[in-house]
């Protein structure tokens, strides 16, 4: 399975965890060709060649034939600058996943699950992975939020996507020029939430799937593959953004009162130290 992560130095501890998960909870017997793509932009600091050969050493036990790979896209992110978009509520290098096509190791790929930093596997993901992209550009879940707002294909229609979790067929997208198409709307209009509104603004032909592999809400269902710790909009007793990421253990417990992620937050806390510098 080919796995994409994006992003600089600050999700170093959300990747260890979304790692474990993946060998703790998927499949056994996977193989995981794990991409981490990465930039050193003006006061963006990298992802360290030091914890992603941690990481490689950490799948490599679980399967030999697995490896993680740090890609540093600072020159093809140079070359074309999401200019509307560099000072936005994410760092830059959150949107290194429309380059995909400008990497020659991803361009040249069937396809990749790209990966939040703040997603969590629960289940097999074997079946969502393999499932048919035949002349579909992406595959993906709903936005809990967006899907109420932002419609592409006629108002009544719900396919605003969150971008979280998405399956990319390359090909297709090479075919139709859909990264680009992403590329130059960051480039020339600023945009909330840019990259994931970039990618539903260039993304024609997409496949919806269940919740079930991107559950957005703060606690996962009986059914729930892959969790995404995504921020949760409160109202009660005041509004505000709850923003909890898997690595911060104690918010976890506390605050959402999750224990079963337990096992793999144990193992997480007896690593850290070997990705932080």
């Amino acid at each position: 399975m080919n796995i994409l992560y994006c992003g600089d130095k600050g999700i170093v501890r959300g990747v260890l965890v979304s790692i474990l998960s993946l060998l703790m909870r998927g499949d056994e017997n996977a193989i995981y060709n794990i991409y981490i793509l990465t930039i050193k932009y003006e006061e963006t600091k990298p992802f360290t060649e030091e914890a992603a050969n941690f990481l490689d050493r950490l799948v490599k036990k679980h399967n030999k034939k697995s490896f993680v790979k740090l890609i540093d896209a600072t020159e093809v992110f140079v070359k074309n600058l999401p200019k509307k978009n560099m000072r936005s509520y994410f760092t830059p290098a959150s949107m290194l996943r429309l380059y995909i096509d400008k990497v020659p190791e991803l361009a040249q790929l069937d396809r990749i699950l790209y990966l939040d930093y703040d997603v969590v596997c629960r289940g097999d993901i074997s079946e969502f992975y393999n499932m048919d992209l035949t002349g579909v550009e992406a595959a993906g879940v709903l936005d809990i939020y967006g899907r109420r707002w932002y419609h592409y294909h006629g108002l009544l229609k719900q396919d605003y996507m969150n971008s979280g979790v998405m399956l990319f067929n390359i090909p297709e997208c090479i075919k139709t020029g859909m990264f680009g198409k992403a590329v130059e709307l960051c480039a020339g209009r600023w945009m909330m939430l840019a990259d994931q509104a970039a990618l539903n603004k260039s993304i024609e032909k997409r496949v919806l799937v269940d919740r079930k592999y991107n559950e957005q809400e703060e606690k996962p269902r009986r059914d729930t593959v892959l969790h995404h710790f995504s921020n949760n909009f409160k109202f009660w007793p005041f509004f505000r953004v709850q923003k909890v990421k898997p690595f911060e253990v104690e918010k976890v417990h506390e605050v959402l009162g999750i224990h079963e992620y337990d096992d793999i937050l144990n193992e997480y806390e007896r690593l850290k130290d070997s990705v932080e510098d």
